[in-house]
């Protein structure tokens, strides 16, 4: 495999994808020796197939506000791979939205799911419509405008979509119940639908509470604990929540959080009513972290800034791609970080990323650490198929088992000869393995 050529290649044909080329690059980066290892994959060029999406679906969503006033947005579903199962992600609403990150998403949610062992395969949507001060009845409207676009595509066996950035509960509640509508039928192809309706048990947290079960067992390797440990978050929505109450629920400290306003350090550690607070603030729609030290006076709020300036054993970024860039590394190592596990999407940049390594700091990837999310999704498509609930304990239990499992696969593939772990490299090989696999099994298609 010529890594430079595949790329150069891609390149070309889409220039200014720089989101989606750089998740490429990362697994290509990750699996070149492997591959070379198999020419059957090279017969069947299973690295040119597989780094481009089986097809994207792009429409016009017309909807109209409150005012009656006529709004245009795009909307988008990058189906990527369906070589283990039906497409399956998220979709995002945000006015950043753009073909390049639905793209990065959509690859990376492929691998993702290989990791859960799960039969699912990966995809990604969205579109450039912004929630942030919309009323109900307009987040309604465009969800029915949305789906009433989309659904021919969807289906139980075939693409089922779940929430994201912009996308909640009742957003994902408004588009289940249009798809319902439309086809006359009661499925899961939807995930993280609410209670009453076929969603799972602690689906809402399940990024968050997997990702410190991920954290764990990293831990574990070293016959270490979360117990006492200093840890940094990043973000405020349910990502950043689960992930805050699960460590301190497994007894470590987590002494930030943020927005796009900047940055709360609280030494005392976000805890009880704290964590409640983070929700409130995320409610309101204002999307500003600054009212949490005027609440709390043990908190500073360092505004225009990112956490990663404090020292702290764990840090957990859970906001974004890329928000911690090649300073931002440096200002961790330098403070003697532990561990930095990705919740977010490819949430360090290449130069971030290098400087962990290179500093043999255990550095985790989001299609790892924050699988547990679709893991309790496909746990939900699970309960579906079957027309059961099952309870908190038993979805929790087969989170754990996933995550486990999922962290033995990047110790397996990712063990260096020196006993340092590369979970970067484990997880981009064991997924692409699964993929790469099951593509040879099912022919030239």
């Amino acid at each position: 495999m010529d890594i430079n050529n595949i790329l150069s290649g891609l390149e070309a044909k889409h220039p200014g994808e720089k989101e989606y080329l750089q998740a490429v690059k990362e697994v290509l980066i990750c699996v070149e020796d492997v591959y070379n290892q198999h020419p059957e994959f090279e017969k069947a060029k299973i690295i040119e197939r597989m780094v481009e999406p089986d097809r994207i679906v792009t429409f016009r969503v017309t909807w109209v506000d409150d005012r009656g006033e006529v709004q245009n947005n795009i909307g988008y579903r990058v189906q990527f791979n369906n070589a283990i199962g039906p497409y399956k992600g998220g979709i995002r609403f945000h006015a950043s939205v753009n073909l390049s990150i639905l793209k990065f998403l959509g690859f990376e949610q492929t691998f993702k799911n290989a990791l859960t062992t799960l039969p699912m395969g990966g995809a990604k949507g969205g579109s450039d419509f912004s929630p942030r001060g919309k009323s109900e009845a307009e987040i309604m409207r465009f969800c029915q405008a949305f789906i009433l676009c989309l659904w021919k595509n969807l289906g139980p066996d075939r693409d089922v979509p779940a929430g994201d950035i912009g996308v909640g509960g009742r957003e994902v509640g408004f588009m289940y119940g249009m798809y319902k509508k439309l086809v006359n039928e009661c499925t899961g192809t939807f995930t993280g639908k609410g209670l009453d309706f076929g969603g799972s048990r602690i689906r809402p947290e399940a990024t968050g509470f997997g990702a410190l079960y991920f954290v764990q067992n990293m831990l574990a390797r070293k016959n270490d604990t979360l117990e006492g440990k200093t840890i940094a978050v990043s973000g405020f929505g349910n990502v950043a929540w689960g992930a805050t109450l699960k460590a301190t629920q497994l007894g470590g400290k987590v002494v930030t959080i943020s927005g796009p306003d900047g940055y709360i350090y609280d030494p005392e550690g976000i805890s009880g009513d704290k964590i409640d607070y983070m929700l409130y603030l995320r409610s309101t729609g204002e999307d500003i972290v600054a009212p949490y030290a005027e609440k709390y006076p043990s908190a500073t709020f360092y505004p225009g800034r990112k956490p990663w300036e404090q020292k702290v054993d764990i840090a957990l970024p859970c906001a974004t791609q890329n928000e911690v860039n090649g300073e931002d590394a440096k200002m961790l190592v330098a403070n003697g970080v532990q561990i930095v596990a990705e919740v977010s999407n490819m949430g360090c940049t290449p130069e971030a990323i290098d400087t962990f390594i290179e500093n043999r700091v255990n550095y985790a990837p989001g299609k790892a650490v924050n699988a547990g999310g679709v893991g309790v999704s496909g746990l939900e498509m699970s309960q579906n198929a079957e027309h059961l609930q099952w309870t908190a304990q038993e979805v929790d239990d087969r989170l754990h088992q996933i995550m486990r499992d999922i962290h033995e696969q990047c110790v397996a593939h990712g063990t260096e000869p020196d006993g340092f772990i590369n979970y970067m490299k484990g997880a981009n090989i064991a997924g692409f393995m699964k993929v790469a696999n099951a593509m040879i099994g099912q022919g030239i298609i």
